[in-house]
């Protein structure tokens, strides 16, 4: 039988660790639009784990390909190895050696210098300039100000043109967010034979220490402190369809008020302080994730490899900063600075934004009809949440009614510290969905933290303009 597509080697375990291979569209099932895609569309070409994961929504998939396609390969500011250095930067953020692995081999072939891999000592200063935008923007992009873009574009050998930069913050955001995508869907390491550029990495993988000590495997399937049964997941089912109810219910009755609101949105901002990744575990453990080791081989592309995510709102401060999305919303100021800089990245990116908040196939788990559209905008605000950003028109009390701890802490986990992820934090919220329910929420926290990484940074941008 002819293929046009090369799939990666057959992996022992398919292309996800959390998701049972057949439930994960293998090669020869795939439909011919995935296949046709991928043919116009991968870099590697080949149909990767990402993207045998992603083909279980087919529909996004094509947005995202078409984004990241012309990211990549059509014509743009920067050269093509710069691109791919920039999203090694990025992964290594989150020490996701899949990404890394994937752009070693895309940077040679695209006639990247060999030497540069062996770290940023050996890399252009204009690049090594990207360092500190590159770690805010993965770690706490609320930080970033107009002088760190100044900085960057001042005249000089070494500076950066505004086209060129925002191409960079577009490769930067895609790939910290990619590496959440990666982390939360268990993606696998591609079983590649290739070894030959020498920088072949190892796979880090950093458990919070209650795994550990649980021997987190790949059968290890269920939280051990509570089994749940299928009569209690059921009715976990039950009750969250009630509460969509409710909420859809409520609405048409009263609105609460503008006060209430912002109250709303503080309380639910301080409370994600107290969702601890790894908040699942049984009893707290002194451990400090400050202190996690970081494989050689990804710190080799990072500066401060301590520098992490810390909540946006800090316990005990009164006044917290907060980004009121009406004041710079992608739609009307994000959307067409971006695409003035770097033209039609914008409208790509913009379709990729709108065709998974609007996805939806009208089931819950085993239900049909129903309407998901108010558990899909509790998704990505509450990721918007975490980072500060607060939509006045939007209820916060929805997020703290639909979204149960168990999710909370899978979503804090990885939209902000994703390395951590594990497949016990998969399993332990929504145990009655399908797997590409599940998939879909990754794609969501995907996007929303892509966006939220992008409203900051095109901020500061607009602001050294004006």
């Amino acid at each position: 039988q002819e293929k046009r597509v090369q799939v990666s080697p057959p992996s022992t375990r398919g292309p996800s660790a959390f998701i049972p291979e057949n439930e994960v569209m293998q090669a020869n099932g795939l439909d011919e639009r995935t296949n046709l895609l991928v043919e116009e569309y991968s870099t590697s070409g080949r149909l990767d784990n990402i993207t045998q994961v992603m083909s279980i929504h087919t529909q996004y998939l094509e947005s995202f390909l078409r984004s990241q396609f012309y990211m990549l390969r059509m014509d743009g500011p920067l050269p093509l190895p710069y691109r791919h250095y920039i999203a090694i930067m990025a992964a290594a953020r989150h020490q996701c050696s899949y990404l890394i692995n994937m752009h070693v081999d895309e940077f040679l072939k695209t006639g990247g210098i060999a030497e540069w891999l062996n770290g940023l000592e050996y890399i252009p200063q204009r690049l090594k300039n990207l360092n500190e935008i590159n770690k805010l923007l993965a770690h706490r992009p609320w930080l970033i100000t107009k002088e760190h873009i100044q900085k960057l574009v001042k005249t000089g050998e070494n500076n950066w043109s505004l086209p060129e930069l925002v191409h960079a913050v577009v490769l930067l955001a895609h790939y910290h967010a990619l590496a959440s995508f990666v982390f939360g869907s268990g993606i696998n390491p591609e079983r590649d034979p290739d070894t030959s550029n020498g920088v072949r990495l190892i796979a880090v993988n950093n458990f919070c220490v209650c795994d550990l000590a649980n021997d987190n495997n790949i059968e290890n399937a269920s939280l051990t402190s509570s089994n749940f049964g299928i009569a209690d997941s059921l009715s976990e089912l039950e009750a969250l369809m009630e509460r969509m109810k409710r909420l859809q219910e409520d609405k048409e009755d009263e609105e609460a008020s503008q006060e209430e609101m912002a109250t709303r949105f503080e309380n639910e901002k301080k409370e994600s302080l107290l969702v601890i990744s790894g908040g699942i575990c049984a009893f707290p453990v002194p451990f400090s994730f400050d202190d996690e080791i970081v494989s050689m081989d990804v710190s080799r592309y990072i500066e401060d490899p301590g520098f992490g995510y810390k909540d946006f709102a800090r316990r005990g401060e009164d006044h917290l900063p907060t980004f009121r999305a009406q004041d710079y919303t992608w739609e009307n100021h994000g959307f067409s600075l971006v695409n003035r800089l770097y033209s039609d990245i914008g409208h790509l990116l913009d379709e990729k934004f709108r065709m998974v908040y609007n996805l939806t196939y009208n089931t819950m788990a085993t239900h049909e009809d129903v309407d998901t559209t108010t558990l899909r905008r509790a998704l990505f605000n509450y990721v918007h949440c975490m980072y500060g950003i607060r939509y006045d028109d939007y209820d916060y009390g929805e997020v703290n009614q639909l979204l149960e701890r168990s999710l909370k802490v899978y979503i804090k986990t990885v939209t902000c510290y994703p390395e951590r992820t594990t497949k016990r934090m998969y399993d332990s919220y929504w145990r009655q969905f399908k797997h590409s329910e599940k998939v879909h929420v990754n794609l969501l926290l995907m996007e929303a933290r892509m966006q939220a990484e992008l409203l900051y940074a095109l901020r500061a941008i607009t602001r050294h303009l004006t």
